[in-house]
């Protein structure tokens, strides 16, 4: 029998809860490796980590975030056209754990490969998944609550993504990065089998739906969009430096991620000018809400990069005593010893180094050298310890020689998902209290309050920053937790009214496809917030930065508003609500 047979009566099919669970676990596996990419990518080679720059570290995080949400473009194309979704989200889960397993090898060239598979994985996994929630809710006995099934769905994600920064923290402290990847992969794993194993109540949902003759053909789309893609990029990466001497951007990859994307932008517009009558104001609502909700990912996803960095240097994470002693037995505390060389400046350092050996170019003509590993070992000791007492008061070191017991950094990724689960019920219940009423505010008026909200979130980094000296104190967490609660709400009004409003106002036949110009949105916006980010080091006034962050949210919330009166009477001439 099939779901919608199944459950006379349901408020949400089973199909659900199948989805719910395989979601879980595919982001259980995305956020572990999201929660530690930036640390590791800073972390020394010496300490298993990759070695780059700040900077670098931050074009990397935008561009592979960027690339995650781009090639949804593409996955939501096949699956529309010859996989369909079932086969789509099977493909892309075993990719991405193909991955994940491989970021636990080291060198650059295990780096860069996982990065792709997990890229494509993710391509044709994300738009796909979210497409057959929508589908499970074209029943009319499930239609009116199709918001809230998204809501729920939502909140699986983030079960998954709350508790992988434990795992990854653990497998970290105790075993080293790879081993953390590893646990990534295997949380993927997972999710293909409770995906498979509960197939039988979504295949009902995995409908193919007819070309129309106003449909550009999978051959033309493959030649006007993603070859000019490619050329693109190509464009954007080698152009701007040989004319001007220097990348428009931050970086060339910045250049070749943005002028790759302009294709696809073109592609998604023409669908507009060519749809028909029917369609062309769905799809132009559709596009617009779009382009504003790029900057609400731009600004959202700098918790991995811009505030997982003030986490680890600007944020007091010394653990309460009650909650030490606990860790310590379950080897979940980090540890940081308060070494003496963490005083003493870079050329004393130096100099102690040379005086062990005597060689200055001892990396050269001694690797193999059993001081050589004792020289890794203190400038990573030295490293760690710097970069958390440098800023830390007198009065709250500890005596030279002696440790504190902190908090890992990536934890603190896990306060954003535990206010997802936290808040859901409450966000659901709210908009049922207001639909009984006749009151709950038009899916486009929840996206519009969500950008509002994120903009305020910024407001508390900015008291954040202005109740400490920087450089001489450390903030309470209390303000990175008070921060992400407020954005927790806002991404709770936004991002799953965004993935329900494109599943209601969609052509039937182009839902995946506009689900991936969803993603699309989220591509551009990630990209950005690692541009973003990238320019942390050049505000001396940490609070300017946060200040630019809220005017870009109040920008993009200005121009909801100003649509808000369209959106509506586009939604009500589909009869949708």
């Amino acid at each position: 029998m099939s779901d919608t047979q199944n459950n006379t009566g349901a408020k949400h099919p089973k199909g659900l809860y199948v989805l719910f669970f395989t979601e879980m676990w595919e982001r259980f596996g995305y956020y572990l490796m999201l929660g530690i990419f930036s640390l590791y990518m800073i972390d020394s080679v010496e300490n298993g980590g990759m070695g780059f720059s700040p900077v670098e570290k931050s074009s990397i995080y935008g561009t592979y975030l960027g690339l995650v949400y781009l090639t949804p473009f593409l996955g939501g194309l096949l699956a529309d056209r010859v996989f369909g979704f079932r086969k789509s989200i099977i493909a892309g889960g075993l990719l991405m754990a193909a991955g994940y397993l491989g970021m636990a090898l080291p060198g650059e060239t295990a780096f860069y490969v996982s990065l792709l598979l997990i890229i494509l994985g993710n391509g044709f996994f994300k738009p796909n998944i979210s497409t057959l929630v929508g589908n499970l809710y074209d029943d009319d006995k499930y239609r009116n609550n199709k918001d809230a099934g998204y809501n729920i769905f939502y909140m699986g994600i983030n079960i998954g993504a709350f508790v992988c920064n434990f795992v990854a923290a653990y497998m970290r402290i105790n075993y080293g990065w790879g081993w953390a990847f590893g646990a990534a992969g295997v949380g993927m794993l997972v999710g293909v089998v409770t995906f498979i194993a509960g197939t039988k109540h979504v295949k009902h949902a995995d409908i193919m739906k007819p070309v129309q003759k106003e449909d550009m053909s999978l051959g033309k789309i493959f030649s006007y969009v993603l070859l000019p893609v490619l050329i693109c990029g190509v464009v954007g990466y080698v152009l701007p430096e040989w004319i001007l001497g220097h990348p428009v951007l931050h970086s060339k990859q910045d250049d070749a991620f943005i002028f790759g994307c302009i294709p696809v932008v073109i592609f998604y517009t023409s669908l507009w000018v060519r749809a028909s009558k029917e369609d062309k104001n769905p799809l132009g609502a559709l596009l617009s809400v779009m382009f504003c909700v790029i900057i609400f990912w731009a600004v959202f996803h700098q918790n991995g990069d811009a505030l997982t960095i003030w986490a680890k240097d600007h944020t007091d994470r010394e653990m309460p005593a009650a909650v030490a002693n606990v860790a310590t037995k379950a080897n979940m505390a980090q540890e940081v010893e308060n070494h003496y060389t963490a005083h003493v400046s870079e050329a004393e350092f130096q100099s102690y180094i040379d005086s062990l050996v005597g060689v200055k170019d001892l990396w050269v003509e001694a690797k193999n050298d059993k001081a050589v590993k004792e020289i890794g070992a203190l400038i990573s000791l030295r490293t760690n310890s710097r970069n958390y007492f440098e800023n830390l008061p007198k009065a709250q070191q500890p005596e030279e020689g002696k440790s504190l017991l902190l908090f890992s950094t990536e934890l603190y990724q896990s306060i954003n998902p535990f206010w997802v689960v936290l808040l859901t019920p409450v966000v659901v219940g709210l908009w049922g209290f207001l639909r009984r009423r006749k009151a709950e505010p038009s899916t486009p008026a929840k996206i519009a309050l969500g950008m509002l909200i994120t903009g305020l979130s910024t407001l508390v980094m900015v008291a954040a920053v202005s109740s400490i000296s920087m450089g001489d104190e450390k903030a309470s967490s209390w303000w990175l937790i008070a921060s992400y609660g407020v954005i927790t709400f806002g991404e709770l009004c936004l991002s799953p009214m965004g993935l329900s409003l494109v599943s209601k106002l969609s052509p039937p036949r182009l839902t995946a496809l506009m689900m991936g110009g969803w993603f699309l949105s989220t591509a551009i916006g990630n990209k950005l917030s690692g541009m973003l980010s990238g320019l942390w080091e050049g505000f001396e006034n940490k609070s300017n930065f946060f200040f630019m962050n809220f005017g870009l949210c109040i920008f993009a919330t200005i121009i909801l508003l100003v649509l808000l009166r369209w959106l509506r009477h586009v939604m009500r001439e589909k009869n949708i609500h």
